[in-house]
C-alpha cells in the first residue's frame, strides 16, 4: 500500500511575526502545528505580496507534510 500525505503551506511576512523574523515565533509556530500532526517539510525564503501597494516584503514559505487520514 502507497503511503499517501497531505500538504499545508503557511505564508509569513516579516510584519505578522513582529517586524523581523523572530525564531521563538517561528518555532512556537513550527511546535503548534507538530501538536496537529504537521511535519516540516521545507522553509523558504521568499517576497510575499504585502496589503497595500504594489512589491511585497520579506517572508517565508513553510511546507508541512503529515500522512493523510
Amino acid at each position: 500500500m502507497t503511503q499517501r500525505f497531505q500538504y499545508r503551506v503557511l505564508q509569513l511576512r516579516e510584519s505578522l511575526i513582529g517586524g523581523k523574523l523572530s525564531a521563538e515565533r517561528l518555532e512556537k509556530l513550527l511546535n503548534d502545528e507538530a501538536a496537529q500532526g504537521w511535519q516540516l517539510k521545507a522553509i523558504t525564503s521568499t517576497e510575499v505580496k504585502g496589503r497595500i501597494g504594489p512589491g511585497g516584503v520579506e517572508g517565508l514559505l513553510v511546507t508541512l507534510e503529515r500522512p493523510a487520514s
